[in-house]
């Protein structure tokens, strides 16, 4: 099993660190992060957020891409109907070329209506358009000259240069529902893990996931899986640190719960009705915020029920200073890691 990095870039308003804060820490700890046996750096996308949450995936790549030589560089997730796709075809196929090849593309269709309605892409529509954009996507990254007459989009002839580094820039999807998981399938791309999921809800998506992968001759050779993660010397301290962090990481799902646009219950199994119901000892099972012995045991726990094939560690908390983060992604490497050494 692998593990990534995550970073959302969410700080809240009233924290002493600052979104600059957030960004600039990468100069230090993103080196340190590949030197210590992290395999992917991977970061987030939303928009319009009081907490400054990431809203641009592929300039925060950009950055990584010169911070490191070998980390795989991951969108997880783009949410590709707000994206021009020509233009999305382009951006990402330069990044590939930055990296030198290292580019994951994870995408979503989106869930935040103050998003699409700021962006003007209307949320009926938004499956369709993250459908057909993949579609041109595929097509664009061959290098050819081409054209599109699509339902959403019109391109009367163009041709991506530079092309990708990678044959087939890989594409995961970031979905949790029945028809977009069966879309996955169908598409031939791995599944990638929210960290709002249950272990349980996960071992259910992965199934129905699976089932229709088998039948169209597909057997996916990834499987990442998202968790919150931050250690110190005790889970007591790890805890205090981390614990309002997740809350607060939290209060977008439980927001958009309460708001009926999609369902997010506690471990208890209750649906969150009111933002205010969201608290990190409720989402205890999916979050490793312990001392290094315990995050061993409930990370074996993880991937004896889901096996995943990397664990992408979201350790980068809101409000949290460089300092402490350092110190989980250093104990993490090396008193963690070593454990699922093969």
């Amino acid at each position: 099993m692998k593990f990534g990095l995550m970073y959302s870039f969410v700080v809240p308003p009233d924290s002493e660190f600052s979104n600059l804060d957030a960004y600039r820490e990468m100069d230090e700890l993103l080196p340190l992060a590949e030197e210590l046996g992290f395999s992917a750096f991977h970061t987030t996308e939303h928009h319009f957020q009081f907490n400054g949450w990431a809203p641009s995936p592929l300039l925060v790549l950009a950055k990584a891409a010169g911070l490191t030589k070998k980390m795989r560089l991951a969108t997880n997730i783009l949410i590709v109907p707000l994206y021009d796709p020509l233009r999305l075809a382009e951006d990402v196929a330069t990044l590939d070329n930055l990296s030198e090849g290292r580019v994951t593309l994870g995408v979503s269709p989106g869930y935040v209506s103050e998003e699409m309605n700021a962006y003007n892409v209307p949320m009926k529509e938004r499956f369709g358009r993250f459908e057909e954009a993949l579609d041109l996507l595929e097509v664009a990254w061959r290098g050819e000259e081409f054209t599109w007459d699509g339902t959403y989009f019109k391109i009367p002839k163009a041709k991506i240069v530079p092309k990708p580094v990678q044959e087939r820039i890989p594409i995961w999807y970031g979905v949790s529902g029945p028809k977009l998981l069966q879309r996955a399938a169908e598409r031939k791309v791995p599944v990638t893990a929210s960290p709002r999921h249950t272990v349980s809800e996960l071992t259910e998506h992965f199934a129905h996931y699976g089932e229709i992968a088998a039948r169209n001759g597909y057997q996916p050779e990834e499987r990442p899986i998202i968790r919150e993660v931050f250690i110190a010397p005790t889970t007591e301290e790890a805890e205090r640190l981390a614990g309002p962090a997740v809350t607060h990481l939290f209060s977008l799902y439980g927001k958009k719960s309460a708001q009926g646009e999609r369902p997010l219950r506690n471990d208890s199994g209750e649906l969150i009705r009111d933002e205010s119901m969201v608290d990190f000892r409720t989402f205890s099972s999916r979050y490793v915020i312990a001392d290094p012995e315990t995050a061993i045991r409930e990370i074996k726990e993880l991937q004896a029920a889901l096996q995943p094939t990397e664990l992408i560690c979201r350790m980068q908390l809101p409000g949290i200073p460089t300092k402490y983060l350092e110190r989980s992604i250093r104990l993490f490497a090396e008193e963690v890691m070593p454990a699922f050494r093969d």
